[in-house]
C-alpha cells in the first residue's frame, strides 16, 4: 500500500511484492513547443512531426516493454495533444487522469518568456515567480491562428502555483499506486512540467528539482522502486 507523510510526499510499499515501472511519456511535437509558446490549458494538436513523433514513441515503448500495458494502466492528460500522442504510440484504450494536464501558466498562457518578461517589467522565471507574479493585464481570452491555419482558443487567468502542481501530481500518484503496488507497469501520457513535477513527488523532493530534469518531445521516463526508494530507472529515452 501507499504511505502518504505529513508532509505530502508520497511513498510506495512494495514489501508485499515486486512494484510495476511507472512510465511517462511526453506528448509530440506542437507549433507552440517549437516556438516557445507556453502551452498550459490551450488544447493546441500535434504537428505532423509530432504525430510522427508519437508513433516512433510507440515503437520505442513497445521494445522496451514487450510485454505491453493493460488498457487499465494507461492514463492520458485531458488534453488533445497528449490524447493523440497515446492514440498513435499504440494505446487508443486509455483512461483520462485530470491530475496530470499540463500547469495552467495562467497569464504567460500563449506567449514566450521574451513576451511575458517585457509586458511584466522584469526577467520572469515560470520556476522562480510563477504565473500570479505578472501582471493581471496579461489575463483575457483570445483566438490565436496556428502556421497551418488551424484556430485555438486561448484562455489567460491566474493560473496555478508551483505547490499546487505539486499537490496535483501526488494526488495522481495516488491514483495509479493500487496498479503499480499489484506489481503492473503503468502509463502516464501528458506534458513536459507536469511530468517532472511529478518525478520530483515520486522522489519526495522539493518541486523546485523539477526544473533540473529535461524531457524532450515524445520522450520518455521510468520510475522505479529499488531497495525500498523510489527512484528514476530511465531518463528522456
Amino acid at each position: 500500500m501507499s504511505e502518504q507523510h505529513m508532509d505530502g510526499t508520497v511513498a510506495v510499499d512494495a514489501s508485499c511484492g515486486k512494484a510495476g515501472f511507472l512510465v511517462l511519456l511526453r506528448h509530440g511535437q506542437t507549433f507552440w513547443s517549437e516556438s516557445g509558446q507556453h502551452t498550459g490549458r490551450t488544447n493546441i494538436p500535434l504537428t505532423e512531426v509530432g504525430r510522427q513523433q508519437a508513433m516512433d514513441a510507440g515503437a520505442r515503448l513497445r521494445e522496451a516493454f514487450p510485454e505491453g500495458f493493460d488498457p487499465e494502466c494507461v492514463f492520458s492528460s485531458p488534453l488533445k495533444r497528449a490524447c493523440q500522442t497515446a492514440e498513435l504510440a499504440g494505446f487508443a484504450q486509455h483512461g483520462i487522469l485530470d491530475g496530470i494536464a499540463e500547469w495552467d501558466y495562467g497569464r504567460a498562457e500563449g506567449r514566450t518568456r521574451q513576451q511575458v518578461s517585457e509586458a511584466s517589467g522584469f526577467s520572469w522565471d515560470v520556476w522562480r515567480d510563477g504565473p500570479r507574479s505578472l501582471t493581471p493585464t496579461l489575463e483575457g481570452d483570445w483566438v490565436d491562428t496556428l502556421p497551418d491555419g488551424e484556430q485555438v482558443n486561448v484562455h489567460s487567468g491566474a493560473g496555478e502555483t508551483l505547490d499546487e502542481v505539486a499537490a496535483r501530481a501526488r494526488t495522481a500518484i495516488e491514483e495509479v499506486t493500487p496498479l503499480l503496488q499489484s506489481g503492473r507497469n503503468v502509463l502516464l501520457v501528458a506534458h513536459a512540467h507536469i511530468l517532472r513535477i511529478l518525478t520530483s513527488q515520486w522522489l519526495n523532493v522539493d518541486p523546485q528539482f523539477a526544473r533540473l530534469l529535461r524531457l524532450d518531445t515524445a520522450h520518455y521516463s521510468v520510475l522505479s522502486v529499488y531497495k525500498g526508494d523510489n527512484v528514476i530507472e530511465r531518463w528522456n529515452a
